[in-house]
């Protein structure tokens, strides 16, 4: 089976939560509400400066692939 890179996460428990969760290396679930993360695996990478921006890119594209998975349910 292929996944998708994103999918989208409901908890009835966590009604004021927004999850995202990515399923390739690294693999995360972000609450988009307020940008907490959960890691699947430890990052292993010497090179902070390239990590923190791929992380950041990451988010970036958590949050444009809820936007438009939002934009697909309104039309």
């Amino acid at each position: 089976m292929e996944l998708p890179n994103f999918l989208m996460g409901d908890n009835t428990d966590h009604q004021d939560a927004i999850f995202v969760i990515h399923t390739e290396y690294p693999r995360f679930i972000i609450n988009l509400v307020d940008d907490e993360i959960e890691w699947f695996e430890s990052l292993e990478r010497n090179d902070e400066d390239e990590l923190a921006i791929e992380v950041a890119g990451l988010i970036e594209e958590a949050s444009a692939f809820y936007d438009r998975e939002m934009k697909r349910y309104q039309d």
